[in-house]
Formats: structure tokens, C-alpha cells, sequence
């Protein structure tokens, strides 16, 4: 029986998760195939890693087909929120508005998201609790 998933996958193992969430279910051949270049390593350690993953339950594997298939067990939203909440707490003193500015200084935002944005601080303003949809 797997483990329940870590908390923080490793930087190799959020790119796999990544081509899973993008992708969906895809064998260790896809999934591998499906990696960016600067990423990509050799067959046998997406293999592995894919392995690893299943033991960590961070990923489900299907043994049913000759290729076994992979599918992501925990989801994109949740595992950036378990991330974001790690960084602020880590590196910016519990401050999510240290996180935002910081990111905003860091790195041009188009001008969607920059609306997206106000509307998120407009709902946050307003009492809500709105989330930015996706």
C-alpha cells in the first residue's frame, strides 16, 4: 500500500507531475518523450523516478496493459498551494504580500493577469474570499 504523498515533491518529480497534469494517464515512454529537452534525463530515470513516485503515492500506476500507465494523485492546485504556503513560510516571514510583491518586481505580469489580480484583491477588499480562475 503507498504512502501518503510528501509534501513537497522534488524539482525532478514536479516535472513529471507536470507532463501528467498537462497530458493525463501516459506511460513511462510519453511521459518521458513529453519532458523538455533541459529537463529530459535518460529513459531508465523517468523510469525510476516514476517508481519512487508510485511508493510515495505521489502518482498511481496501472499495471493492467503491458506498458504500465501513470496518472497524477495529487492535484496541480493543490500541490502550487502546499508550495506557495512552504515559501511564504520559509522565505518570507509568513508574508503573502512580501511573496506578491516580490513576484510582481520579479517578473513582467501581462496585463490579463494583472486584472486578474485586482479582481482577486477587489473580491478580497469586498470581504470575499474569491480565487483566481484557471
Amino acid at each position: 500500500m503507498p504512502t501518503p504523498p510528501s509534501k513537497r515533491p522534488t524539482d525532478a518529480q514536479l516535472h513529471l507531475l507536470s507532463v501528467l497534469w498537462r497530458h493525463g494517464p501516459a506511460t513511462v515512454r510519453e511521459v518521458h518523450e513529453a519532458l523538455p529537452p533541459d529537463t529530459r534525463r535518460g529513459y531508465t530515470t523517468t523510469l525510476k523516478q516514476l517508481q519512487i513516485m508510485a511508493e510515495q503515492g505521489l502518482v498511481e500506476r496501472d499495471e493492467s496493459q503491458r506498458s504500465h500507465v501513470y496518472r497524477a494523485r495529487v492535484g496541480e492546485e493543490e500541490t502550487q498551494g502546499r508550495l506557495v504556503d512552504d515559501l511564504v513560510s520559509k522565505a518570507f516571514g509568513g508574508s503573502a504580500a512580501r511573496l506578491a510583491m516580490h513576484a510582481l518586481r520579479g517578473r513582467r505580469a501581462s496585463t490579463e493577469e494583472l486584472d486578474t489580480i485586482r479582481a482577486l484583491l477587489d473580491g478580497l477588499e469586498g470581504g470575499g474570499q474569491e480565487e483566481e480562475s484557471r
